[in-house]
């Protein structure tokens, strides 16, 4: 059906919406195009010019004659699926229905986003607090997993008589994420690992090795700390957006958790 646009571009994306929702009727003013007597409204093709201008895309002749030449297509194939009833069969019915409760729960989110607003005020509070919060310290870490003890001495016997550390992770770590980077687990906080993990971590100096094995529920680690820095804490500035989106994110979550608590569920 959109065989002149690539996939998962944003022009295809809204017209994916837009065969979804063209089964519904409605009665407009201004149309675009009639097919077989039906009109298929401006309004939706406006729409979807603004879904693609969210995504950054021109709102040019060209683009919107590609919008309508498909609009267009959608309306033809939809009359025809449904002069064929299958609409009315249980699957398809069923994702009519869910397509049409996710547009409803997206509308009341943004209603809700519109209203109640998150400030700069509280925003910079939320922000200070995870100033505060942050790890005084980074790691960039080297290990080697492994499942038996025995084998982490072996390997740690190996170390002191000058093995390298990344050819024996390459050789013989269990972890499948970093042991074709030579064990390394780039730069973090020790609180993203479990506990044993980064007490030994925190516990070491640059360019040190852990001199036991360090077990954990995964298994036995060989932990070496290739350096550590004070984090680079962004500013408020530059964190706003995603401040912005996760305070609005869990303002809509605990509305929606709300109006679920009052609901009366049989």
């Amino acid at each position: 059906m959109f065989a002149f646009l690539r996939r998962n571009t944003p022009i295809a994306a809204a017209l994916a919406l837009a065969s979804a929702l063209s089964w519904a009727p409605a009665v407009h003013a201004q149309t675009v195009a009639t097919v077989n007597g039906a009109p298929i409204p401006q309004s939706r093709l406006e729409l979807f010019m603004k879904m693609l201008a969210a995504n950054k895309q021109p709102d040019t002749p060209e683009i919107r004659s590609r919008v309508r030449d498909q609009l267009i297509m959608n309306e033809v194939v939809v009359q025809e699926a449904t002069r064929r009833g299958l609409h009315k069969t249980p699957e398809i019915a069923a994702q009519l229905d869910m397509q049409r409760q996710e547009v409803l729960v997206n509308a009341l989110a943004q209603e809700f986003a519109r209203a109640n607003p998150v400030t700069d005020e509280i925003m910079r509070k939320e922000y200070e607090r995870l100033k505060q919060a942050a790890p005084a310290r980074e790691y960039k870490a080297r290990h080697i997993l492994v499942n038996k003890e025995d084998e982490a001495r072996d390997i740690l016997a190996q170390l002191k008589k000058g093995a390298n550390f990344e050819k024996l992770a390459a050789e013989r770590s269990k972890d499948t994420g970093s042991k074709g980077r030579g064990g390394d687990l780039d730069w973090g906080p020790a609180n993203r690992y479990v506990k044993p993990f980064a007490d030994a971590l925190a516990r070491l100096k640059k360019g040190q090795t852990t001199d036991a094995p360090v077990q954990s529920d995964f298994g036995f680690h060989i932990i070496r700390l290739d350096d550590e820095r004070a984090p680079k804490i962004p500013t408020f500035e530059e964190f706003k957006p995603q401040l912005q989106q996760g305070m609005q994110q869990q303002q809509i979550q605990k509305l929606f958790m709300e109006l679920r608590a009052k609901a009366k569920v049989e």
